[in-house]
């Protein structure tokens, strides 16, 4: 079954919803959109973004099939979960594995501007190699620096497959690689798994998960750079259940921690933290507890640092530092400046659609409880529905 078959056949069971149900609501011919769902056809985009309206499914449907319709050899879910069990599975590996490590380090840097579809594709090809590598015979040492290579591509798969609305792959894709770091004795990959774990609490509104994968990940790595990203993730988490206090204190454990740091050899791989980074997740926090001032701060630090004479290094930040200045801009009144700030944000070429879809569906709730019936408020939520 394609990806977007199963993602439909799940929200629709999830829901309670029959085919008949489903078909009369889109709507939709019952046996063409069986004939879909089993994997027999491909929806048109007209048709996914009916089906996604309908289930309520934050934009989860059309990524599905997007990338079905982008790469139909790599577009199964659970495809990353197979070639991870081929890298558990076998004993033998080659004595050189120095190589591989510098191009996994430079796949985690590329997280921030690659298309997710496209660096997912080269991940699974390096997840071939170190199958591939390790039916070779090779010294105990030079396994456990393979299944290293392995946890740390996991990792990256899971990010991209999660930002293409790939839940379920995603999560059997962390859990795979918190295993392999378990299997090669890497607390550091262990508590990342934890912070993806908690960043996909985050954005399913599920914030005492988050506390919960938080508190994980500081046990096993407590003074790692996943410790670090892991209060940033528990500030946001207590931001969005009310606790100030909460927030204050995991941003000040969080950035103590930083400081005592030396500062990353390579600022722009993903699963490094670094000054750039944490202002990022301070921004956030403070937002949600109402603090404007610090917000916008750390907001305008965060654009400031992303940008580059080449463009933009870190997209993804930089639009929900946007939608954080225009979620201050509301606060303060000023509706106009709000929605075209907001908007302006939604345009971001590289997304991650789950955390984008979370802060904008934020701004949108705060512009229409401030701005009732205003036709600006609603030109904002009409752009965050083409994204989604």
């Amino acid at each position: 079954m394609a990806a977007f078959g199963q993602r439909v056949r799940a929200l629709r069971t999830e829901r309670g919803w029959s085919l008949g149900e489903l078909a009369a609501s889109v709507p939709c011919d019952k046996g063409h959109l069986s004939r879909i769902e089993n994997g027999g056809r491909r929806p048109t985009a007209e048709l996914a973004r009916r089906i996604d309206e309908v289930l309520g499914a934050r934009g989860d449907i059309v990524a599905a099939a997007h990338l079905d319709a982008v790469a139909a050899d790599d577009a199964r879910p659970w495809e990353t979960a197979e070639l991870l069990r081929r890298v558990q599975a076998n004993d033998a590996a080659p004595a050189t594995v120095e190589a591989l490590h510098a191009t996994v380090v430079e796949l985690c840097c590329q997280y921030a501007t690659r298309p997710a579809a496209e660096l997912r594709v080269e991940g699974h090809g390096w997840m071939r190699e170190v199958a591939r590598l390790l039916h070779r015979p090779t010294g105990l040492a030079a396994h456990r620096e393979l299944l290293v290579a392995a946890g740390w591509l996991a990792l990256l798969v899971g990010c991209v497959e999660y930002d293409l609305g790939m839940r379920a792959g995603a999560e059997a894709t962390r859990t795979a690689a918190r295993q392999l770091g378990d299997e090669a004795g890497h607390p550091e990959i262990v508590a990342w798994a934890q912070e993806v774990a908690a960043w996909f609490a985050l954005t399913q509104s599920r914030y005492r998960d988050v506390l919960t994968a938080a508190q994980a990940g500081q046990a096993v790595a407590p003074g790692g750079s996943a410790a670090v990203q892991l209060a940033g993730q528990e500030a946001k988490a207590l931001a969005r259940l009310g606790d100030v206090a909460g927030v204050r204190d995991a941003l000040g454990r969080g950035r103590a921690l930083l400081e005592r740091m030396p500062g990353p050899e390579r600022p722009d791989h993903h699963f490094v933290v670094d000054p750039d980074k944490w202002d990022f997740y301070a921004m956030d926090a403070y937002r949600l507890a109402g603090d404007d001032e610090r917000a916008a701060r750390h907001a305008r630090t965060v654009l400031t640092a992303g940008a580059g004479p080449d463009g933009e290094r870190a997209p993804m930040r930089m639009a929900e530092a946007r939608l954080t200045l225009a979620a201050v801009a509301a606060r303060a009144g000023d509706l106009e400046q709000a929605v075209t700030t907001g908007v302006g944000a939604l345009g971001a070429g590289r997304k991650s659609l789950p955390s984008l879809l979370m802060v904008a569906g934020e701004l949108d709730v705060e512009l229409h409880r401030r701005f009732p019936g205003e036709a600006a408020a609603d030109d904002f939520r009409q752009a965050l529905r083409e994204v989604r």
